[in-house]
């Protein structure tokens, strides 16, 4: 009887030493490193486990493969998990059978057309290009939004934002639209207003002036002629949108034959403003036009030095001067 229970007692403290050995492994350290884990519709456990110890992310693929078969897990949940060094086999099994997913930060600028746009969404979260473009151009989304085909891309406002990777189409453009609400607050609203403008029309300006320099230090000054322009009933002739209106951005001198081309877009053939914006107008852009330059300048011109700024004039003789200057400047390094 005693030898009976020295044998019991034995087992039971080698039963509860592999128990807390096996506690004690879960929950230490599995991750080598920080890594950001995608898992799609198809991949399996075995799938996952297999890559992160062949990328040396974790230290063990049989711990999280006993475990899983431990909870009965056969299938995790879709999404982006962000696993920092240190996590331990319990949170991360435990992480992805509740789908605890962390958000990704999805990133986008200088975007100009739709196609373009659903390209960069598509390589951040879960939805294809085709079915982002699909639903980025279907007339009655951007209609319940408030906007048209034109002016869409006008919503976007060029910025990180946090989002889950399973987002839909739908929750993508919901949330770009609460960003949009929330960015034309009271204050800009009425400087738009203050100006005579539409929220819609100050981005076209924005997305002008944002293709015109990429100096902060100008914008608010281009910003200012353009609306002189506007005031004065005076065409914009502004070359990126007839770029646009070509569809080749690449242009280093547009020629007279560019200035034929029949789109509203061409802005030496109409005057006003065109349809819609000719890219993503960026926040800086924005708010350089909310808060122009007030001056009485009609025209501005690359400098001659190449140096990214803009010589800008009141009159058109002293602008046709600086015209020429550039223009033999870019003859001497042969830009045809």
């Amino acid at each position: 009887m005693k030898k009976l229970l020295l044998f019991l007692a034995i087992l039971g403290f080698i039963l509860i030493g592999i128990i807390g050995f096996a506690y004690y492994k879960i929950n230490d350290s599995l991750f080598l490193q920080d890594y950001g884990l995608v898992v799609n519709k198809h991949t399996t456990p075995e799938d996952i486990f297999t890559e992160l110890k062949n990328k040396d992310i974790i230290n063990s693929k049989l711990l999280p493969t006993y475990l899983a078969r431990a909870k009965q897990v056969n299938q995790f949940k879709e999404g982006f998990y962000y696993f920092p060094k240190g996590t331990s086999t319990n949170a991360f099994i435990n992480t992805l059978r509740a789908g605890r997913q962390s958000p990704v930060k999805l990133t986008f600028n200088n975007t100009r057309t739709l196609f373009e746009f659903a390209g960069k969404i598509s390589r951040q979260i879960k939805p294809d290009s085709l079915e982002l473009l699909n639903h980025l151009t279907n007339d009655s989304v951007a209609n319940s939004y408030g906007f048209d085909k034109n002016n869409f891309i006008g919503m976007f406002l060029p910025n990180t934002y946090e989002m889950y990777y399973t987002a839909t189409p739908k929750e993508f453009t919901d949330r770009m639209n609460k960003e949009y609400l929330r960015f034309w607050n009271t204050q800009r609203k009425k400087k738009a207003e203050e100006l005579g403008y539409t929220q819609k029309q100050i981005s076209i300006v924005a997305s002008i002036v944002d293709e015109e320099t990429n100096k902060s230090d100008e914008k608010s000054r281009i910003a200012g002629v353009y609306l002189n322009r506007l005031e004065r009933n005076i065409p914009l002739q502004a070359d990126p949108t007839l770029k646009f209106a070509v569809g080749d951005f690449t242009i280093k001198r547009l020629l007279n034959k560019h200035m034929e081309v029949d789109s509203p877009y061409n802005t030496y053939k109409y005057s006003g403003l065109p349809p819609g914006p000719i890219r993503q107008p960026s926040i800086s852009a924005i708010d350089a036009v909310l808060n122009a330059e007030n001056h009485n300048y009609i025209y501005f011109c690359a400098k001659a030095d190449f140096s990214g700024y803009h010589v800008f004039s009141k009159t058109l003789s002293e602008h046709n001067r600086n015209a020429r200057a550039y223009h033999r400047a870019l003859n001497k390094r042969g830009i045809r």
